[in-house]
């Protein structure tokens, strides 16, 4: 039988008293705790993973006897790297409590992913801190070789790619933002936000048949083509979102909203603007000639608003105050403060508080 030396005793509890339930490792404690100590074990070299880490190690804490959580610091404990062939950071490694040799853990970082792993190997479930927390999922995609070009190249979406590594910095700061992104267009059945993650081993197919050599790198796949088109523009929200409304002909807003083109029709806005100076006189006939054939979801609102007008001068002002006060009020399904606001829009045409479409786009470039 092995036993814990009393040093290996204390240090872990001073790591528990500290408020962690992830032991750190060093090259004095490691075989120890490790490799000599008959109990599986989870452990991450390099890169700081917390807060996930930390609430995987309260997840297994109630069974802390029977798995260990443990970490390392590569940058003090560089021997430890070198021992276990650890390249890059994060890695982490399982110990089947039964080999001084472990495998590389390969599955996905998220609390679930890494819980998931241990039991799978071990039968042990996570009882700690409440078990393994239930984490929101991600708007963004995984893409693996599995799945990748079924995705990428499907002729009946647009699909936007960021590949990355963990490890890297830029990644990091961008992820958030994507994150941000997907939600945007997360109702939006033609477009697909995407990554894959070239660390690994089950993304290295596409990684390579695609050229990825820096990250992040971020490429669009337009809806009916297999080749991708490069994006190295803005990167902030507001870019990406205006890139992917002008590779779709979307108009969403970072967040979900619309933006003052939706539901417009150039060709109609453009006699509203003719028409406006003399008060819309003849616009519904020649409304009624111009949809003929045009399909657009909105076509017909236009005519109906016409007429409405013809009827009532006040009808688009009484009407844009009552669809303001039903978004107001809330509760709405986002669907119908969509269809709202795309009416919105329309009826702003019609008082003249908006430009034709055609000429909001010129203005936009000029001001660039």
């Amino acid at each position: 039988m092995k036993f814990i030396s009393a040093a290996s005793v204390l240090l872990y509890a001073v790591v528990v008293a500290a408020g962690s339930n992830v032991i750190d490792l060093t090259p004095k404690n490691f075989d120890e705790i490790i490799t000599n100590s008959g109990k599986p074990a989870l452990v991450n070299h390099g890169a700081d993973m917390a807060p996930t880490y930390d609430e995987l190690g309260d997840a297994f804490e109630s069974v802390k006897d029977q798995v260990v959580i443990a970490k390392v610091d590569a940058d003090k404990h560089r021997e430890l790297g070198k021992r276990f062939e650890v390249k890059g950071f994060p890695t982490l490694k399982w110990f089947d409590g039964k080999s001084e040799k472990p495998i590389t853990y390969d599955s996905g970082r998220t609390l679930d992913a890494m819980s998931k792993y241990i039991t799978d190997k071990t039968g042990i479930k996570p009882r700690g801190a409440g078990g393994a927390k239930k984490e929101p999922e991600s708007p963004v995609k995984a893409l693996t070789d599995a799945n990748f070009e079924s995705v990428a190249n499907d002729p009946s979406k647009g699909v936007f790619v960021k590949f990355y590594a963990p490890w890297c910095g830029y990644c990091k700061m961008l992820a958030p933002i994507y994150e941000q992104l997907a939600t945007t267009f997360a109702r939006e059945p033609s477009v697909v936000i995407a990554e894959v993650n070239c660390d690994e081993a089950s993304a290295k197919i596409a990684c390579v048949k695609y050229n990825i050599e820096s990250y992040p790198t971020l490429k669009y796949f337009p809806a009916g083509s297999s080749e991708p088109i490069p994006h190295d523009g803005d990167r902030k929200i507001e870019g990406l979102v205006e890139y992917i409304n002008e590779q779709t002909g979307l108009n969403r807003l970072p967040g979900g909203g619309l933006n003052a083109k939706a539901g417009r029709i150039e060709v109609l806005d453009n006699i509203i603007r003719d028409k406006l100076p003399k008060g819309l006189v003849g616009v519904h006939d020649e409304f009624v000639e111009k949809v003929k054939g045009l399909e657009h979801k909105y076509a017909a609102y236009y005519v109906k608003v016409a007429k409405k007008l013809e009827e009532k001068k006040d009808y688009v002002k009484n009407e844009l105050e009552r669809l303001t006060k039903m978004v107001t009020k809330g509760g709405l399904h986002v669907d119908k403060v969509d269809d709202i606001t795309q009416r919105q829009n329309i009826l702003k045409r019609f008082s003249g508080e908006e430009e034709p479409v055609a000429e909001k786009k010129d203005a936009e470039k000029d001001e660039l």
